[in-house]
């Protein structure tokens, strides 16, 4: 299988929202004021969207155009795919 160039990023953001996340429950044990954790919610939050779009995107730049362009793959399941993966957009 292939690198993905973007993976390294992905990760690197997903291990940001796993610190995020681990400072969330301290804080709940701490009892910290709802409007900090609300606010370290949303980020952590905001950075797995962003992590699962540019999985997508890349796996749509990525895979699904290579595997047409170099013939692996028929059209008909390339779009299938292609339609599969956007639902998690």
């Amino acid at each position: 299988m292939s690198t993905h160039a973007s993976h390294p990023e992905i990760i690197k953001r997903l291990k940001r929202a796993q610190g995020h996340l681990k400072s969330i429950v301290t804080m709940l044990e701490e009892e910290r004021p709802c409007l900090d954790i609300a606010q370290q919610l949303l980020a952590v939050e905001r950075a797995i969207v962003n992590a699962k779009k540019a999985l997508v995107h890349d796996h749509i730049d990525h895979c699904l155009e290579h595997a047409v362009r170099d013939g692996k793959r028929n059209a008909s399941d390339t779009v299938s795919e292609f339609k599969a993966i956007t639902k998690y957009l």
